[in-house]
């Protein structure tokens, strides 16, 4: 039993327990081309959760890592076989009842671990923040927490050097022979403003890509997996702490 996870507690050290800060991993349930499991993002979720928080706990910091929500935004890929979709506003009503839980019983910290490029919290953490005023609520991307370009040769977006890695390092007897993995190959939009990145439109996935993947992951490697997994860990681990840390009613210098 790890005492930061709360599926793998009892009542008995929860009860005896004042934790600082929830931990909730944020993932989906979609394609990840031909090579990845749909649960990559669950699994990338669960995993980077749970040694951040080791890292964390074992500084001396109170965590609790409640389990991953399974089902992020994946409406541009309506056509895409059993890619799950929960909409913006169903992932505001899930996240309220996880905000006032916490916030009935005491745990004023909660930090949304996401794990999926489709979901967006900022404008849910505005305005629970009105609703919920003792609550310091954050979200952070795992994913962007460190720079790739450190740790591998080819930049992911979606299923590819990067996430092929990981899930090679995290749980190999799930990623299927790289020869087996289409090349991530990606259209880019036809409007300039889009493709400079100061306008914005949902992508149409499969109109962007043939393989579901955008990110050629034919480098990845279990080894570059582990080194990035432990330096986006204990990255993360240390959000974790600073965040228990923090008083809540002093938090600018």
């Amino acid at each position: 039993m790890r005492p930061y996870i709360l599926a793998e507690n009892n009542w008995k050290n929860i009860k005896e327990t004042v934790f600082e800060v929830a931990v909730l991993p944020w993932g989906a349930c979609e394609a990840h081309n031909y090579h990845l499991p749909y649960g990559t993002d669950i699994i990338e979720a669960d995993n980077v959760a749970a040694e951040a928080a080791r890292i964390a706990w074992e500084s001396g910091s109170k965590v609790i890592v409640l389990p991953t929500i399974p089902f992020g935004v994946n409406t541009g890929q309506f056509d895409v076989m059993l890619d799950m979709n929960m909409n913006p506003s169903t992932q505001f009503a899930v996240l309220k009842d996880v905000v006032e839980v916490l916030n009935r019983q005491g745990i004023y910290k909660l930090i949304i671990l996401n794990s999926h490029g489709g979901n967006d919290f900022k404008t849910m953490i505005r305005e629970l923040g009105l609703k919920f005023p003792n609550m310091f609520l954050s979200a952070c991307n795992w994913y962007q927490a460190v720079d790739q370009k450190d740790f591998f040769e080819n930049k992911d977006d979606h299923a590819g050097e990067m996430e092929t890695s990981v899930m090679m390092h995290l749980t190999p007897g799930l990623v299927k022979p790289l020869s087996e993995a289409g090349d991530g190959a990606s259209k880019k939009s036809r409007i300039t403003g889009i493709r400079e990145g100061w306008a914005w439109a949902e992508r149409k996935w499969m109109q962007v890509t043939k393989d579901t993947g955008v990110g050629d992951p034919r480098q990845a490697t279990a080894e570059k997996g582990m080194r990035y997994f432990k330096a986006v860990t204990e990255k993360v681990g240390k959000f974790f702490t600073e965040v228990a840390k923090v008083d809540r009613k002093d938090l600018y210098a």
